[in-house]
């Protein structure tokens, strides 16, 4: 409870879906203590949590947060035939929750797809469209057509890819956002099956005013919870206007 009450609604859902780089059980108790309760989803980023020495006692910091290991350790999980190894190792640590992502292997679709669906029998799957090299475009229709094929596949939600840098996927290789490709995604998919990376400030805002503050954020870097939560709130100027004073989304 504040001492003073600047009298805001409670926010009403947006979830926060952190990037972990390899931080220390410390270092996490002190990013949980001021911002653990605007923090959704971990994700042990890349292959972190394979090199990561003291990982069971991170994840015991973590217990009661959704952890996730980042999709291209999966990818290379794949192309060594270790899946049955990995979902073992999965239920060895506690977690529940899986990325499927094909940004840096050439997966076939199909098998892709049997994937979400092989994963999604035993755990929560994230799955992730997109490129994670800057220089591979693909059509708005084909990012359309890839989402409604994992999220029938079983995905829970489907991660657009931006990279934590910001210049891959939904973003130009210049950082640019592709906002054209956004309204075509959101036109043909519910905005709550979405979660779009946005490791920077200016998308995080640029998503809030477009969406409202409950729209689903990914790759957010610890440090960024508390401001991310500000901008959700209205309490920064990038989205005064749209949440505090009520503009509204423009879109939705």
């Amino acid at each position: 409870m504040h001492a003073f009450d600047l009298g805001l609604p409670a926010r009403d859902g947006g979830l926060t879906h952190v990037i972990d780089k390899g931080l220390g059980p410390r270092a996490w108790e002190d990013v949980l203590e001021t911002s653990g309760e605007y923090i959704d989803i971990v994700k042990l980023g890349w292959g972190t949590g394979y090199v990561t020495p003291n990982l069971q006692r991170k994840l015991e910091v973590l217990r009661g947060k959704r952890v996730v290991i980042g999709g291209t350790f999966l990818e290379a999980v794949w192309t060594q035939g270790k899946l049955d190894e990995y979902k073992r190792w999965l239920g060895e640590l506690g977690l529940t929750h899986v990325e499927v992502s094909d940004g840096v292997i050439d997966l076939p679709r199909e098998e892709k797809l049997a994937l979400i669906e092989e994963f999604a029998r035993e755990f929560t799957v994230l799955s992730e469209v997109g490129s994670k090299d800057p220089d591979v475009v693909y059509a708005p229709y084909q990012w359309v057509e890839w989402i409604k094929e994992e999220l029938d596949a079983g995905a829970w939600k489907v991660i657009t890819e931006a990279r934590e840098s910001g210049n891959a996927g939904i973003f130009h290789k210049s950082g640019e956002m592709r906002t054209g490709l956004i309204d075509e995604i959101v036109h043909d998919i519910e905005l709550d099956n979405l979660m779009f990376e946005a490791p920077t400030k200016g998308a995080q805002a640029w998503f809030i005013r477009k969406f409202g503050p409950g729209v689903h954020l990914g790759n957010i870097p610890p440090e960024e919870v508390i401001p991310l939560e500000t901008l959700r709130r209205g309490l920064r100027a990038d989205t005064f206007k749209e949440v505090l004073l009520g503009d509204g989304a423009t879109s939705s």
